[in-house]
């Protein structure tokens, strides 16, 4: 079962994915080993670990995400087929196990091939629709406050990674891609691994990594199985918003501490959210009682999320060491 610390270490790694297991441990209060010992059963029990993630808009990428209809015999194939793919992440099965969600990035000045050559040519897939994330509010950088409601603020403050002087800030470049992907596999690769996949020092890696932080460019997420945290009852909500309005109705529910995402999207519905809660019930009181109030909604589906097959960054195989 996950504890208090447990969840204090999840805290933690969301302030600084990167933050060494030492001075996670001193603000918590316990030895170096505890915490390198807590993580490695989290990452065995829970999927936990830390991904590095350049931040799509200045990466030049358009986020999509995609509402894929297949049999009940082909949707798991299909979803682990496209969990392989590098240009996918948040893979899920929901509605029954015969919808699959997935979020794409494509280049912004390229052709579409997953959406218009790929999926179509996909035997087993009887139904597709793909809207573009036009704004995010929640999500990313920003996660879901089921995690994060551990810490006190002073521990905040000494988890977070410091900023020695000003930073240059370069844009990213073609030359960052083996450090983004690297990341990408595991966000605490020490300086060493990443000066060896990049063919820098560590020095120019440790400078790069700070350029890019200060910038928002790169940004480090948390991958984890959120049923041990409680999160029994996941739901994706459609919403339909009256437009002038959409902008109001995307900030209050990006506060809302049952909600991971939150995104204005193209196509039908123009409001993407998802809910996280402990159970049915709690989800059936959110939806009543939170969005039932906002009178601006004027439509809702709702698709449960029975399982995730792929999280924030690409599949590859665990780490083979855990890094302090």
């Amino acid at each position: 079962m996950i504890d208090a610390l447990d969840r204090a270490l999840v805290h933690a790694l969301h302030v600084d994915g990167r933050a060494p297991f030492s001075r996670i441990g001193s603000v918590l209060g316990v030895s170096t080993q505890t915490v390198a010992r807590r993580f490695r059963r989290l990452a065995a029990e829970a999927s936990l670990r830390v991904v590095g993630l350049a931040e799509p808009g200045r990466a030049g990428r358009t986020q999509w995400l995609l509402r894929l209809g297949a049999g009940p015999h082909t949707a798991q194939d299909l979803a682990r087929a496209l969990a392989r793919r590098p240009d996918t992440s948040w893979v899920r099965l929901a509605s029954g196990g015969t919808e699959i969600l997935a979020v794409v990035q494509t280049p912004a000045d390229d052709g579409h091939t997953l959406l218009l050559h790929d999926l179509p040519r996909t035997n087993g897939i009887t139904a597709v629709s793909a809207h573009c994330l036009l704004h995010v509010y929640r999500g990313g950088p920003t996660g879901w406050r089921g995690r994060e409601a551990v810490l006190t603020a002073d521990q905040v403050r000494l988890l977070r990674p410091g900023r020695e002087g000003p930073v240059t800030v370069r844009p990213l470049a073609d030359t960052d891609l083996p450090l983004l992907e690297t990341l990408g596999r595991d966000g605490r690769a020490s300086h060493a691994e990443l000066a060896a996949a990049t063919g820098w020092s560590p020095a120019t890696v440790a400078r790069r990594l700070a350029e890019l932080q200060a910038s928002g460019a790169l940004f480090f997420d948390v991958d984890l199985d959120d049923t041990v945290l409680g999160a029994i009852a996941q739901a994706l909500l459609w919403m339909s918003v009256a437009p002038a309005r959409l902008d109001e109705v995307a900030r209050a529910l990006a506060g809302h501490p049952e909600l991971a995402f939150v995104a204005a999207t193209t196509g039908p519905t123009n409001l993407v959210a998802q809910a996280l809660c402990p159970d049915p019930a709690g989800l059936h009181a959110y939806l009543t009682r939170r969005l039932g109030a906002l009178d601006a909604i004027r439509s809702l589906e709702s698709a449960p999320v029975l399982r995730t097959v792929k999280g924030a960054g690409p599949l590859g195989p665990a780490p083979a060491r855990v890094r302090r």
